[in-house]
C-alpha cells in the first residue's frame, strides 16, 4: 500500500475546478449525514482531543484529533493554533495536516493539507446549526473576528440563510479593511462597524476571534434581538471564551461535543444540565427545536475529529473524480518483514497520479 498525497496544488485545483459553492454544499451535506448517523447510534462521537500548550515567545497549542471507523480506517488531524502566525510569519492562525491509516494494517493511506479542510468544515458545521436554530428570515449577519475562518463561516451561512447584509468588526484594522474584498465573491453588502451595533442589529452573529484566555467577552449582552442566533467558534482553550455569561445563561446552548464543550468551549461556564440538544440532534431531528428559532440560541463549536474524517472523505472524493493527488511510497517496505535492514521491496519514488 502506498500513500495518497493531497497537497496544496491539488487543493487549489479542487477549489478551482469544483467551485467554492459546490465544495461547501457537499461538505454541508456530508457532515449532515455524519451527525445524523451519530444521533441514530450508528457512528460514535470522536474522543476528546488532546495536545500541548506552547508558551512564549510564540504562544499557542498543538493538538491531535483522532476518529476511528473500526475495520476500515483511523483519521488523525494534527493541528496547531498560533495566533501570532499572520503577523509574524505570514501564515494562517490554524495550520495542520490530516492523516488516514488503514485500520487493519496501520499503514498510512492518505495525507492531506488541513488548513483549507478545517476552515471549510468549520463553516459547514455552523451552517448546519444555523439551519436548525436561526430564524429562517435571518438577513443580517454580524461577524466578530474577520480572519480566515470568517470567510468560510460567512460563505456557509450565505448558502443556508437569505443573508443580505454583513456587519463586521475586528480588533485588527488590516483584517477588517480586507474582509469585504475577501468575501466579495458572495455579492453581499459588507460594512465595518462596532460590536455594539452588531449586537443590536444582527439576526445571526458569528464570533471567530483569537481573544486571549480570560479576556472575553467580545460583545456585550445588551439590546440583542429576541431571535438572535450565535455561532461561537473561537472558544477552544480552557479559560478562553467569547460570549457574555449572562447571554449563555438565558439562551438555548447547543454544543457540537457536550463533554468537550464543557471542558473548553463556551459551555465551560455552564453545567451539563444547562446544555441544550447536541449538534447531532439538531441535524437529525430539527423539528424538536423548531420553536427555538424565535428565541436566543447559541451553537458552541469546539471542533471534533468526526468532522475532519468526513471532510477528508470529501477531498478524497473530489481528488478521485478529478484525477488529482499523487501516490508515493512513503513508508519503508523491507523485503524481509522481520529484518528492518533488508532492502526495500519497492522504490521510494513518485509512482504517478492518483487514480481510483
Amino acid at each position: 500500500m502506498n500513500t495518497l498525497l493531497i497537497a496544496q496544488d491539488d487543493i487549489a485545483r479542487i477549489i478551482g475546478q469544483v467551485g467554492r459553492d459546490a465544495l461547501m454544499r457537499r461538505m454541508i451535506e456530508r457532515l449532515s449525514e455524519g451527525f445524523t448517523a451519530v444521533h441514530r447510534g450508528t457512528v460514535q462521537l470522536s474522543p476528546l482531543r488532546d495536545g500541548f500548550e506552547r508558551p512564549d515567545p510564540v504562544p499557542g497549542i498543538i493538538e491531535w484529533m483522532p476518529h476511528r471507523v473500526g475495520g476500515d480506517s483511523t483519521t488523525i488531524k494534527t493541528v496547531a493554533y498560533s495566533p501570532a502566525n499572520p503577523d509574524r510569519f505570514g501564515l494562517p492562525t490554524i495550520v495542520g495536516t490530516v492523516a488516514r491509516y488503514d485500520d487493519i494494517t496501520g499503514c498510512l493511506s492518505v495525507l492531506c493539507d488541513g488548513i483549507v479542510l478545517t476552515a471549510i468544515r468549520t463553516g459547514a458545521v455552523s451552517a448546519l446549526a444555523s439551519r436548525a436554530l436561526a430564524h429562517p428570515d435571518s438577513r443580517t449577519v454580524g461577524m466578530i473576528g474577520t480572519g480566515a475562518q470568517a470567510v468560510t463561516q460567512l460563505h456557509a451561512l450565505s448558502l443556508t440563510l437569505p443573508v443580505e447584509r454583513v456587519l463586521a468588526w475586528d480588533t485588527d484594522p488590516a483584517h477588517l479593511a480586507s474582509f469585504a474584498e475577501r468575501v466579495a465573491f458572495l455579492g453581499l453588502d459588507v460594512r465595518a462597524t462596532t460590536p455594539e451595533e452588531i449586537a443590536r442589529q444582527a439576526d445571526v452573529i458569528t464570533t471567530a476571534t483569537s481573544i486571549e484566555v480570560g479576556r472575553g467577552p467580545v460583545f456585550q449582552d445588551t439590546d440583542v434581538r429576541e431571535h438572535l442566533h450565535v455561532n461561537a467558534i473561537g472558544a477552544d482553550l480552557v479559560g478562553k471564551t467569547e460570549l457574555p455569561r449572562s447571554l449563555l445563561e438565558r439562551a438555548l446552548v447547543c454544543p457540537d461535543h457536550p463533554l468537550q464543550a464543557l471542558r473548553e468551549g463556551e459551555c465551560q461556564r455552564l453545567t451539563h444540565d444547562q446544555l441544550g440538544p447536541s449538534l447531532a440532534q439538531l441535524v437529525a431531528d430539527p423539528a424538536s427545536v423548531a420553536d427555538a428559532r424565535g428565541r436566543l440560541t447559541v451553537f458552541d463549536s469546539t471542533g471534533i475529529a468526526l468532522e475532519d474524517h468526513l471532510a477528508l472523505d470529501v477531498f478524497v472524493e473530489f481528488a478521485t473524480e478529478l484525477g488529482l493527488g499523487t501516490r508515493v511510497d512513503l513508508e519503508y517496505r523491507p523485503s524481509n518483514a522481520i529484518d528492518p535492514y533488508s532492502p526495500h521491496s519497492g522504490s521510494a519514488r513518485l509512482v504517478g497520479q492518483y487514480t481510483s
